[in-house]
Order: structure tokens, then C-alpha cells, then sequence
């Protein structure tokens, strides 16, 4: 049988693999594949699925080639030029499971299993993938959260390390620029624990821990990569997503956050799955509790810490669960550039470092280090202060920045900005995280490094009218347009005119 002969397409479709096949194809006929979904590909060495685009263009794809874009020629691991076939893609057995979910149904840890296995296999399109998130995000029992956690961390690699303890800290979201896992893991490595801190790039946030530290350091490192960082710096703070730990997530993670889908069953497999992948022997799990954080009340936050004290008993993780403060957001930055600046000022003992990230990061620290059986029982913060104080935490976050690749040029706050000033005199009341993070994200954050949020007031403090409660920061000028347009349409922040109440919602 006659070839086809296999192109690189420079289009990036991530995470989904896309190929592309001349209408004029002289070995198939384009009309038998026109209506399908997918198509498998097949080379010597491996074979994928994909979405076919039919091509009048002989510039993108001759009469005898397959066009493949990025994702699905990485993925192929062929050269161009190499012979290929494809024939038509039987769906995925497993996706008469999630018809089941949608009915109602309860899936089985079988079923779990080999939806996750074909996710990760890049076998179901985007809007598979939603039914599956939509259908589970209705209601999953207890056991279905423990059998997608399993399954999620069997779809990947695994970590293995030569330590008896392996810390890891990770914060469940939606209180922006609380960027406490850059200043726990320095803390961390310089008192000898060792935490390979892996992070997802952010989901419905306008920066996560990847994204931040990207500013200082290279982040993508293989697997042997951050390897070598851990045993040599004790830490790392890399991207989880390329040391192919728990791959579904980051599949799974491409289709939530357009939809902006992330609820509390999913987060905890998610979050577990990962550290559980990536070796870790010990976890402290940080909830923010706020009227407009993730989660908003103390009964919801108790439930969360329930399941996941319930799913970390059975995969064998030591869990400590903190409830911390979500009433608004922690440092000044919101966005990646700027809450790189808040860690690094943190860790240099700036005066005019942030007082509330420095404290909340001490907090986590100091609970983190009381997993060492070696400290003594209370002596976590205060061991923490000493090696913040000290500059030793400094030390070893430089040590992590140089051994993963510090960043060649700095980068800067966009420079489009615009104040958003205080409508009359008064005291700052409360403050939305989830309308400030959105403005932020319009604004270009997470993408963009430089774009988020300046926060120059914070709850409590005084205001007079005209005065600037916090500044934009965009990179392009539509985004900046979209920032200033929802900040004027709601500030995110309300001002009483009395300092009593503080913290209560205002009209």
C-alpha cells in the first residue's frame, strides 16, 4: 500500500493532536474521512489519534503528505518525510461510560480507569472531555474521587526518591498573588527537607506557582532535570505538566479552563494524583476560606478537608489541612512579574516586603517543617523565621533559580497602565477575590508576565476620595481596554465611609 508522507505543520493545537489532509489526496480519498471525528495515524514505531481538517491549500499539505501540527508530531516521534496511514477511528469504549455519568449513573473504578487512560492518550476531543468533566462536576461519591485520583496517577510516571520523607505544600486557589509555595520551598531545602514542588499553570487564577517561578527560572525541566535539582538543592519549583506526572490532569485542566470548571472532587484527585506521581510522602494542603474565594464558608471548607484526609488515608499520604484566611488577596502583585517581585522581596527581608505574604508564608512553612520527626513539636515557626531571617532561605532559592536555569532577561510590569481610584473617602471594606482576579486575567495574566494587578490598598486601610486603591498592568492594548472597562464597571473593592464593619459586606 502507497504512503503518505508525513509534514510538520508549525500550528500549535495543544493539547489535542490535529492533522491535516489534501482534499486532492492522491492515496485516500478525503470524502470517506470528512465526517469523521478522528482518525488513527500510524507510523513504524507508534500510532495516534487525531482530528482530521480536510486542506484545499497545497501549501499546507501536498497531494501524497499528512500534515501534522505540533502536538501530534512531537508526539508521533518521526522525522518528516516518514511513511504514514490512516484509517478511520473507532470511538473510545470508554465513552459509554460517561453517557452512563450523565444519566446518573455511578462509575466503576474500571470505568474511571479507562476514561482517564484514553484522556491521556489524547483519544476523546475537547467536547468529550467536557461531558466527562460536566457529568462528574453534577455529583461523585467518595469512591469515585478515590478511584479517578488512582487512575489519574497510573496514567503517568512515578517518582521515586531515596528519601525517607518527601514534603510537598499546595494551596487549593482562588485568593490571588497568595504565591506562599515560592517561599515555603527555599524555607524547606534550607533546613534539609526535600520538596520537588511540581505546579499546573493556572486554571480560573491569573497565576500559578509554574507561572510565577518562569519569571525567575525555567520551569519545563524532564524528569531527570528536576532529579538532579532535588538531589543537589534538596527543592525544586517546576511545571508538573513536562515530567508527564499525572498527564490526564493537564488534559483535563486545557478543557476546564476555558469553561472555567473546577470543582472540589476534581481538585482533590487532581491535587493528589499529582503528588502522589511525583513521590511525595508528606503533604500540607492550604484552604483559604472567604466570601469570595473557592471556598466560602467554614462548613464547606471542613467538608473539603474530609475528602481529602479521606483519599490521602487511602493512597498513603500524610495530610495536614490548614484553613487560612480568603477574605482577599494576599502581597501586593496579581500576576505573575509582580508576584515574583512580592516572593523575592519576602526572601530578601525588604522592608517594604508584603507583611501578609511574608506572615501567611512563615505560617506554611513553619506547619511544614514539623513533618521532620527531628524537630520538636511547636518549633516549626520558629525554625522558619531563622532561616528566612537569616538569609539561608535566600540562599537556597538562588541555588534552585541557578540550578533550573535562571531566567536570561528580566521582565517588567506592562507598561499600559491605568489607577483605579476610590470613589469617595473612607475605609476599605472588602475586597473580591474573584472579580480582582478576573480583572487581572483580562488584563493579560497568566500569558502575558508583566500583566495583573498593583494592589496598593488592602482591607482596613484608610482612603480619601480620588486615591488609587490599585493600578493595571497590561502588555496589549485590547486587553488593557477590557481591564479598565470591567474595573470601571465594578471596582472589586468597597469602601465604607465608616471604619466600623470592617470585613462585613457593603451596598
Amino acid at each position: 500500500m502507497r504512503m503518505l508522507k508525513l509534514k510538520k505543520v508549525s500550528v500549535d493545537t495543544a493539547p489535542e493532536n490535529t492533522v491535516f489532509l489534501s482534499r486532492n489526496c492522491s492515496i485516500y480519498r478525503a470524502e470517506e474521512f470528512i465526517a469523521l471525528k478522528k482518525v488513527k495515524v500510524s507510523s513504524a514505531r507508534m500510532s495516534i489519534l487525531a482530528t482530521l481538517i480536510i486542506s484545499d491549500d497545497p501549501n499546507i499539505v501536498a497531494d501524497d503528505e499528512l500534515g501534522a501540527c505540533e502536538p501530534a508530531f512531537r508526539r508521533l516521534g518521526e522525522v518528516e518525510g516518514a511513511k504514514l496511514e490512516i484509517a478511520q477511528a473507532r470511538p473510545p469504549t470508554s465513552l459509554d461510560a460517561v453517557r452512563a455519568k450523565i444519566s446518573g449513573a455511578e462509575m466503576t473504578e474500571t470505568e474511571i480507569e479507562a476514561v482517564i487512560t484514553d484522556i491521556a492518550a489524547f483519544r476523546y476531543s475537547p467536547m468529550e472531555i467536557a461531558a466527562f468533566l460536566i457529568s462528574s462536576a453534577s455529583f461523585m461519591t467518595t469512591d469515585e474521587v478515590l478511584a479517578l485520583t488512582r487512575a489519574m496517577t497510573n496514567a503517568g510516571a512515578r517518582l521515586k526518591w531515596d528519601f525517607p520523607i518527601v514534603v510537598d505544600k499546595h494551596c487549593i486557589g482562588g485568593v490571588p498573588g497568595n504565591r506562599t509555595s515560592m517561599i515555603v520551598a527555599p524555607i524547606a531545602a534550607a533546613h534539609g527537607l526535600h520538596m520537588p514542588k511540581t505546579s499546573s499553570r493556572a486554571i480560573t487564577s491569573p497565576a500559578g506557582t509554574a507561572d510565577t517561578m518562569k519569571v525567575l527560572a525555567r520551569v519545563d525541566l524532564a524528569t531527570d532535570e528536576m532529579r538532579g535539582v532535588v538531589e543537589k538543592e534538596n527543592a525544586c519549583l517546576v511545571w508538573g505538566g513536562h515530567v508527564n506526572l499525572s498527564p490526564a490532569d493537564d488534559v483535563l485542566i486545557s478543557v476546564e479552563r476555558p469553561l472555567r470548571i473546577d470543582t472540589k472532587e476534581q481538585m482533590v484527585a487532581s491535587i493528589l494524583s499529582k503528588k502522589l506521581a511525583a513521590g511525595s510522602t508528606h503533604l500540607l494542603i492550604d484552604i483559604p476560606v472567604g466570601p469570595s474565594a473557592k471556598v466560602r464558608s467554614q462548613e464547606e471548607a471542613v467538608r473539603l478537608r474530609k475528602l481529602f484526609e479521606f483519599v490521602g488515608d487511602r493512597i498513603g499520604i500524610v495530610l495536614d489541612v490548614i484553613l487560612t484566611d480568603g477574605r482577599q488577596p494576599v502581597g501586593r502583585g496579581v500576576g505573575p512579574v509582580l508576584e515574583a517581585r512580592d516572593v523575592m522581596a519576602v526572601l530578601r527581608n525588604d522592608p517594604d516586603a508584603p507583611d501578609d505574604l511574608r506572615a501567611r508564608g512563615l505560617l506554611l512553612a513553619g506547619r511544614l517543617l514539623e513533618f521532620d520527626p527531628q524537630l520538636r513539636g511547636g518549633a516549626g515557626r520558629a525554625r522558619a523565621e531563622e532561616l528566612l531571617e537569616s538569609g539561608a532561605a535566600l540562599a537556597a532559592m538562588e541555588r534552585i533559580i541557578d540550578a533550573q536555569g535562571r531566567a536570561s532577561t528580566p521582565a517588567c510590569p506592562g507598561d499600559l497602565t491605568a489607577d483605579v481610584k476610590a470613589r469617595h473617602a473612607g475605609v476599605v471594606n472588602t475586597m473580591d477575590c474573584h472579580r480582582l482576579g478576573r480583572i487581572a486575567r483580562l488584563a493579560g495574566a497568566p500569558m502575558d508576565k508583566g500583566a495583573g494587578l498593583d494592589l496598593l490598598k488592602k482591607i482596613g486601610d484608610e482612603v480619601g476620595k480620588g486615591e488609587t486603591l490599585y493600578r493595571i498592568h497590561s502588555c496589549f492594548q485590547s486587553d488593557f481596554d477590557f481591564a479598565v472597562k470591567m474595573a470601571e464597571e465594578n471596582l472589586g473593592v468597597t469602601v465604607n465611609a465608616s471604619s466600623k464593619n470592617i470585613g462585613r459586606s457593603a451596598s
